[in-house]
């Protein structure tokens, strides 16, 4: 056995059956030794669309993604989608192969220092250089991955030692002094946290992406006290979204019953959130009155942004529950009246005296599944309104890149979702910008005949870039315009072997968003909706919770406007 024959066994050891990659020189022997293995292998067009597929892999399943690619250009094409993963907590795995270690350092041809380029990206990462150090390696790398805040671990293999002869062993323990994430939460510290919570008048729980992790501890929590509940992007389906205590997203494209009971509260129980810049607006005008819970695995992120004043480090499975023993229904009649006070009066609404607009697209989709489906967004308007309009109520099934706000992540993703949830139905809400930065894994999709539903909202336009050049920037529309250069993405659809429409009026939409969901198969739907919609509510950059622009949702209903209720 080889070094690339013990990587894969390793692999197989930990549990891997399906890996995303691409070859090439510098990782031929892992591939030669992937010739003869039981792993599936799916052969991604990009690098980059294949850790992001290794990334939704494990954020639909909560099983570490794992992702190949060679060096040089290959291992730096991972960056983009290591750096995604970093900043959502997505556990994964990347192999890469190197240049043989003679060669390390003569820039010797399609040689780069991946290890020292994702250094910043990853959680951790590590250049093998000796071949019976692979299986310890490999089990440390999902050790770190996989547990704590998850995140990307990056192995970088040099060919010689992937085609050295293999004497070591598989049996090996991990014992990483240095890291010992706390899991456990500190007794007291649960217990102020009890104490504060149980004499807030008018508190909210906001639930992020580590919630994915512990639904139930979440539900049961929500459950007992009675408490609002929001939820963050990365925490869409933590929390089922149609629930009665659900208040919606918070932050810059949140709910206005979201944000103003933020602003309103006296209490947040932060739990798995990291309080990042979207989510508070200006940081001085957010939740002024509040006391802040913040219960998180990661200790770097309490207090980073927002001051904690009742600090607990520990992962939601252990620290809900007991939290939750602590605790019985919580007396928030007033504060509830005020809170349905809100949601009645801001429901969602969109024009209706325009031609066909994204929101109403995504509505449809939303109505045709029920919810019950897995969906992967790109990003821009689009992913707003589907944030809002389309969120589902299971953990693991809305997946978008939220932190680094990644373009071209929402195709690639809807296959590593595809094969994470074999059978289920996987949407993938697109606009006609992001969709082209990854758009060449249509053959992906082709070669498996995943059943994924591509629902393109196209406006011709950078549309997220253009709204704020309109509100910001004086109207002065700045390399924005798309439509002029666009293609016939039905065609385009069709060149890669599957079903493609293009869809101009509400009534087509309306019959063939069902008909494409029951053909179980991959079909692109091209919606050309109105070029100027806006995303509302909205916080201009620097504006606090408190400030947003309500537009939109403004409560008075002019002629041609149309109020939606989940």
């Amino acid at each position: 056995m080889n070094g690339a024959a013990a990587l894969l066994k390793a692999l197989e050891r930990h549990g891997v059956t399906t890996v995303f990659g691409h070859p090439g020189g510098a990782i031929m022997p892992v591939y030669d030794a992937l010739y003869d293995s039981p792993i599936r292998h799916v052969l991604v067009r990009h690098e980059q669309a294949g850790a992001h597929a290794a990334d939704a892999y494990y954020r639909a399943s909560g099983r570490v993604g794992v992702c190949f690619a060679t060096s040089g250009p290959g291992a730096t094409n991972l960056v983009t989608g290591l750096a995604t993963a970093h900043m959502d907590s997505s556990a994964l795995i990347a192999v890469t192969g190197n240049v043989p270690s003679a060669l390390i350092g003569t820039d010797a041809f399609q040689e780069a220092d991946v290890t020292g380029i994702t250094l910043p990206i990853t959680k951790h990462n590590y250049l093998v250089q000796h071949v019976d150090d692979i299986p310890m390696v490999v089990t440390e790398a999902f050790h770190i991955a996989s547990t704590g805040r998850p995140g990307p671990v990056l192995i970088d293999i040099p060919k010689d030692v992937q085609q050295a002869e293999f004497t070591g062993t598989f049996d090996v323990e991990v014992d990483l002094p240095g890291y010992r994430p706390t899991l456990i939460g500190n007794a007291r510290q649960i217990k102020r946290a009890a104490n504060a919570i149980r004499d807030a008048q008018r508190p909210v729980m906001m639930v992020g992406g580590g919630g994915q992790s512990s639904p139930e501890a979440v539900m049961r929590f929500a459950e007992v006290t009675g408490i609002p509940v929001i939820t963050t992007l990365m925490g869409i389906g933590a929390y089922p979204a149609g629930a009665d205590q659900a208040l919606g997203m918070p932050g810059m494209h949140g709910t206005v019953t979201a944000n103003r009971a933020i602003t309103h509260c006296d209490l947040i129980v932060g739990a798995g959130l990291r309080f990042d810049d979207r989510v508070t607006g200006k940081l001085s005008r957010f939740a002024p009155n509040a006391t802040i819970v913040h219960i998180d695995v990661a200790p770097a992120e309490i207090s980073k942004l927002v001051k904690a004043h009742v600090p607990v480090v520990g992962d939601l499975r252990d620290v809900l529950p007991r939290l939750t023993e602590q605790l019985g229904p919580l007396a928030l009649d007033d504060w509830w009246a005020q809170l349905k006070e809100w949601k009645a009066r801001y429901p969602e609404r969109f024009k209706t005296d325009k031609p066909l607009v994204s929101q109403e697209v995504i509505q449809m989709l939303e109505r045709a599944t029920g919810g019950d489906c897995v969906v992967t967004t790109e990003v821009g308007q689009h992913q707003m309104f589907a944030a809002r309009l389309f969120p589902t109520s299971k953990p693991r099934t809305w997946i978008s890149s939220g932190g680094l706000g990644t373009m071209g992540f929402g195709l690639p993703a809807a296959i590593g979702a595809a094969f994470a949830r074999p059978g289920e139905t996987v949407v993938c809400v697109a606009g006609d910008g992001s969709i082209q930065m990854n758009i060449q894994e249509l053959a992906t999709i082709y070669k498996h005949q995943l059943p994924i539903v591509i629902a393109i909202t196209n406006n011709g336009m950078l549309g997220m870039v253009r709204q704020w050049q309109e509100m910001f920037h004086a109207q002065r529309y700045s390399e924005v315009f798309l439509a002029d250069s666009n293609p016939d993405f039905a065609k385009l659809a069709e060149a890669y072997g599957i079903e493609g429409h293009n869809v101009f009026d509400r009534e087509t939409a309306a019959r063939i968003i069902p008909e494409a969901l029951a053909a179980k198969k991959p079909v692109l739907l091209n919606f050309v909706v109105y070029e100027s919609e806006k995303v509302f509510p909205m916080i201009p950059a620097g504006a606090g919770v408190d400030e947003m622009i309500i537009g939109d949702q403004e409560p008075d209903e002019p002629e041609g406007e149309k109020a939606v209720t989940r």
